[in-house]
């Protein structure tokens, strides 16, 4: 019998997860969703109970505009915009819509490994692309075109996962370069775009759909809280009208009438922003002390690159060391991660781990650092 995958348990008493890519309950604010949906509730009118405009309520999209504005620098127009229910439905929504089976998608390697099963439901044949530090590596991608014709390129393009690099600006511009040269479409899930802890990532490709094979999708399930599952893509006007033109959209309207209302008043009322900046400033500590408490014990055992932003570190472990093997006895020492293994299309990358800091406050963050160190020594 197949388990049933669930994202809200809480982790057993005693254990560290660092598997988890979900942030703490107390960065879930119900505060914050309570005087929001208040402030709505007061001013809402039937319809908006009904099915809403296709693309989004005009209110919500035009506060959603003027948000993404501020925090990514450029101007964002509303006509760019459409609601989603998060990430996860959205690059089903996109392989829907611009895919078919037996289609080739190119992918970073490594990658999103829950994307991966996205995907394979869809028929793709998913081809992974490497990276560095700089991000997407174009030369590698130059070689895959020699090979491969792609529908799309699935990438995160600032603070990978599970890496947490960020493809610089001029890898970006020479990657809309090749999609308009070799006609695919970019599908950018920049879910962590605006997570950064020490300086700003490059232009998101939310800023930059003028190409026209630009789709970015974003959420706020990473910026607000995942239950709500609200998110949003940004494109050029001709793909979002070919969204649009889908057999779900124009038999049930907008795919998240309500909550989008809710979001609204949240940006409407500063409490998006304000929390944004909270969610930062925590973050930022947690990064610090999983930063800190792995140069301490591990720093001789371990190599990683401290994240500027996102939820995760990348430890490469010593040579001839298996992270699935480690991951196996760490239920012993009541302790998780993510094995690099599962990020990989192609199966490899046994040598390194994925550690996330966003579900831990710091002092659990040092002691599952330890727990990590005794695993290794023992291993």
């Amino acid at each position: 019998m197949t388990k049933t995958l669930t994202f809200d348990e809480t982790p057993p008493e005693g254990t560290i997860n660092f598997g988890l890519g979900q942030p703490s309950p107390e960065l879930l604010s119900v505060p914050i969703i309570k005087k929001a949906s208040e402030a709505f509730i007061q001013d809402a009118r039937p319809l908006d109970l009904n099915y809403g405009s296709a693309a989004g309520d005009p209110r919500f999209t035009h506060a959603l505009a003027e948000f993404l504005t501020r925090e990514y620098g450029v101007k964002a127009d509303a006509s760019s915009l459409m609601v989603t229910n998060g990430n996860s439905q959205a690059l089903d929504f996109v392989c829907t819509i611009f895919t078919k089976p037996g289609d080739t998608v190119f992918v970073e390697e490594p990658s999103y490994f829950l994307a991966f099963k996205i995907l394979a439901d869809h028929g793709l044949n998913i081809v992974g692309i490497p990276i560095d530090e700089d991000g997407i590596i174009i030369e590698e991608i130059k070689k895959a075109l020699e090979i491969h014709k792609p529908s799309i390129f699935y990438t995160i393009p600032s603070f990978n996962n599970p890496t947490g690099y960020t493809t610089s600006e001029a890898r970006r511009r020479e990657l809309i370069a090749l999609s308009q040269s070799h006609d695919f479409l970019i599908v950018a899930d920049e879910v962590y775009q605006m997570l950064s802890y020490y300086e700003d990532p490059p232009m998101a490709f939310g800023s930059m759909t003028e190409s026209g094979t630009v789709i970015s999708m974003g959420s706020f399930s990473k910026i607000l809280s995942p239950g709500m599952r609200l998110g949003w893509i940004q494109s050029s006007p001709s793909l979002i009208q070919k969204a649009l033109e889908y057999g779900v959209i124009n038999s049930g309207g907008s795919l998240n009438h309500y909550t989008s209302h809710i979001a609204r008043y949240a940006i409407e009322l500063g409490l998006q922003e304000d929390h944004l900046v909270h969610l930062r400033t925590t973050f930022k500590k947690r990064v610090e002390a999983m930063d800190d408490a792995l140069t301490s014990v591990l720093g001789d055992t371990l190599s990683w690159q401290r994240p500027k932003g996102g939820y995760f570190f990348w430890l490469t472990l010593p040579d001839g060391m298996d992270a699935d093997e480690l991951r196996a006895k760490a239920d012993s020492y009541d302790l998780g991660f993510q094995p690099g293994s599962r990020f990989s299309s192609r199966g490899k990358l046994k040598h390194f781990l994925r550690l996330s800091f966003s579900y831990y406050w710091e002092d659990d963050i040092r002691d599952g650092v330890e727990r990590l160190s005794k695993l290794i020594a023992d291993g």
